[in-house]
């Protein structure tokens, strides 16, 4: 069986992480701010916060910005549960903003109508790892107060007119994982970048508890060395010592998985090039290959033009040993977001694409054959 993603580690991750171990780190210590040094240089930021998940980094970048009940987020209506549920855990409601057909990602300019009073931060995806273009959009949330939250975590890698994701050149911060599934791995865990101090150490402290330990910031004289002030609500959303050794050694190899991703996928677009009921989400936007992570390829297929269900197809790409995956439910439909209230209709693009959607294998040591065997295997489950 091929699944649809697949973590690519090797000895020299595990050697890292064991030395880390060895030497008696098995919390957070030196190679946390290590690995969040090299990855705020990856990526063009001046800060990077380490935290425990991709999860902790968007609930951690939505508390930074301060939402709070009675405020309101736009996020997209396709996206992982985390988005959304970032901006719950903040006592703040998500408002769902319908998606690009062509993308996926967020429609930015029906984002920017649904602004209202209560809109404090919007958290845009940059889904399947293609670039949401957030720079014509910049001045006006700015302007606004709002804050510009980049869901990140299928795009380590990606670039977005030249700029990494996650330099935060149109955006207040980013928030990244470290899945398994993801670009890279360790384990579990995530980052939070930003170009703004204050952001950082409120990160920072958040993650640990709510803890101050600078004595220049403490709001009473310290009595010795071992005064801590707890002066927020906080979390322990930590990344640990050997995690991030295991980090550091994936991060050195980031270039070698993007490029084999891309690879992958031009030989995926080549294969599938003669279904007309198939096509690939993201394939008709300029850039696509080069500006794309290529963290998932998802298809979308006219299956009433095949003659077969959804369903069909998965079945019979599985009896070819073939693993697929649906990303994703718009978040509304999901029966937790019905209880509060949400209801079908409210992103009509994202409601429709959604029937079509079909996410194929993809991860850095599939092989051209790989390939090959998948598209044939799609070819003949989508054949009348």
């Amino acid at each position: 069986m091929i699944p649809y993603a697949r973590h690519s580690t090797d000895r020299r991750d595990g050697r890292a992480a064991a030395q880390v171990i060895e030497r008696g780190w098995l919390s957070s210590g030196p190679k946390v701010r290590e690995f969040e040094t090299a990855f705020a240089a990856r990526v063009g930021a001046k800060h990077a916060v380490a935290v425990s998940s991709g999860t902790a980094a968007l609930h951690l970048a939505c508390l930074a910005a301060g939402l709070k009940t009675g405020d309101e987020a736009v996020v997209p209506a396709i996206t992982f549960l985390a988005t959304a549920n970032a901006v719950l855990y903040c006592g703040a409601r998500p408002a769902f903003g319908d998606v690009d057909p062509a993308t996926l990602n967020l429609d930015l300019e029906a984002a920017a109508r649904r602004v209202r009073s209560k809109t404090r931060a919007v958290l845009p995806v940059h889904y399947a790892g293609y670039p949401c273009d957030l720079k014509p959009y910049a001045p006006f949330f700015r302007k606004k107060g709002i804050v510009v939250i980049e869901d990140a975590c299928h795009a380590l890698g990606s670039t977005d007119r030249g700029l990494p994701v996650g330099s935060c050149r149109y955006s207040d911060m980013a928030a990244f994982s470290f899945h398994p599934t993801k670009a890279i791995t360790t384990g579990e865990g995530g980052m939070v970048t930003t170009n703004d101090a204050r952001f950082s150490r409120l990160l920072c402290e958040l993650r640990n508890h709510g803890m101050v330990k600078d004595p220049e910031l403490l709001q009473k004289k310290p009595e010795g060395p071992w005064a801590y002030e707890m002066q927020h609500l906080g979390f322990n959303y930590r990344l640990t010592d050997f995690q991030s050794a295991l980090g550091l050694s994936q991060l050195a190899k980031l270039d070698g998985f993007l490029a084999k991703r891309r690879k992958l996928v031009a030989l995926y677009l080549k294969e599938l090039s003669d279904m007309p009921a198939v096509e690939a989400v993201g394939e008709s936007v300029a850039g696509y290959l080069k500006t794309s992570a290529h963290h998932l390829f998802v298809v979308k297929i006219d299956f009433k033009r095949a003659g077969k269900t959804r369903r069909a197809v998965v079945e019979a790409l599985a009896g070819k040993g073939v693993g697929t995956q649906v990303h994703y439910l718009p978040i509304y439909l999901h029966p937790y977001y019905r209880g509060l209230g949400y209801r079908p209709g409210l992103a009509p693009n994202a409601e429709k694409v959604y029937a079509s959607l079909l996410t194929l294998p993809l991860f850095p040591t599939m092989n051209p054959a790989d390939v090959k065997r998948i598209a044939a295997a799609l070819r003949e489950a989508c054949a009348k």
